[in-house]
């Protein structure tokens, strides 16, 4: 999107290879290149939503929602799931906690809209996502997938037991702002004070065939760095970015979607690796290099995930 990248991307850039996420399974994957977080407070952000490329909405009811409007917050986002006409778009509703004094109204409100997901906020433990679990399916909620976010040391420590807590869980979500803030850490373009904390939980994700989200960019006009951000990001193997803006939608959807070149190699690694196993070998050579089966998957994910996309957009522009 952007030619006048810094170095640093540059390099860190070249070929802008895209692999499809790793150890995500097929049947419960979705493109979730760009998650827009939209106040509930305000409905015209809301409306908006219905037209904007991207491909999950957030409806918040948390952090970005004063005290004194989580009421209306949450009469407006039951207004906008009634309403519906958000098409291919995932819609997640992040509620309050469901331990605080807005929390079971919350669920009790969105639960029977049978939203795509709920997104609880500031999970730390796997005792927590069952409670989570626990209250969803008593406000009427028993088959609502659930995702999580992970944003204090002590949820990235626990990354682990909160990714196999529960069948229900569809995704994990970072909250790097949080996060930043109680490491007592500084934002820097690379990353470097939460890079341990990204690795930490893509592990956890991945070992238990979860997707996971990267999360926001704070500087809503330095496109530049946002799109270091994002691509630093893919290169570690995340599947998207939580976004606070439109205008880094479209900037998350170009880092995240496959690029012609790597789908025209997947489809040269399937075919060739079919031709090599006809002949009696587990290996082949693409392009002067060696490809073995795990090569085959990673295309396979490739062309599902360009697949996918490709269907989004056209029911978008039909």
């Amino acid at each position: 999107m952007n030619d006048r990248l810094p170095s640093a991307v540059i390099a860190m850039s070249a070929g802008d290879r895209h692999d499809a996420p790793q150890g995500v399974s097929m049947s419960q994957y979705r493109p979730r290149r760009s998650m827009l977080y939209i106040p509930a407070c305000v409905p015209r952000f809301l409306a908006k939503g219905r037209e904007l490329k991207v491909d999950s909405l957030i409806l918040d009811l948390e952090e970005s929602v004063l005290v004194a409007r989580k009421t209306e917050a949450r009469r407006n986002a039951v207004a906008a799931l009634k309403e519906g006409g958000y098409g291919h778009r995932e819609v997640v509703v992040r509620v309050n906690r469901h331990d605080s004094a807005w929390g079971l109204d919350d669920l009790t409100a969105v639960a029977p809209l049978k939203p795509d997901a709920i997104l609880f906020p500031r999970i730390e433990s796997r005792r927590e996502v069952l409670d989570a679990i626990q209250a969803l399916d008593q406000a009427g909620g028993k088959h609502i997938p659930i995702m999580v976010m992970i944003e204090t040391p002590m949820a990235v420590l626990r990354a682990e037991e909160i990714a196999g807590a529960s069948d229900r869980l569809v995704c994990l979500v970072m909250g790097t702002s949080d996060l930043t803030n109680e490491l007592h850490a500084r934002i820097t373009p690379e990353r470097l004070p939460i890079l341990y904390s990204l690795s930490h939980c893509l592990l956890a994700a991945r070992a238990h065939g979860l997707p996971i989200v990267d999360g926001v960019h704070l500087d809503m006009k330095d496109m530049t760095s946002f799109e270091f951000a994002c691509r630093m990001a893919r290169d570690l193997g995340y599947d998207g970015k939580t976004v606070i803006h439109p205008l880094q939608v479209q900037y998350a959807n170009d880092a995240f979607t496959p690029r012609p070149p790597s789908v025209e190699r997947a489809r040269k690694i399937i075919a060739a690796f079919a031709e090599a196993n006809a002949e009696g070998r587990g290996v082949t050579v693409v392009d002067g290099r060696l490809v073995e089966n795990l090569h085959v998957e990673a295309a396979r994910r490739t062309l599902m995930i360009h697949a996918m996309i490709e269907k989004m957009e056209a029911d978008v522009a039909a």
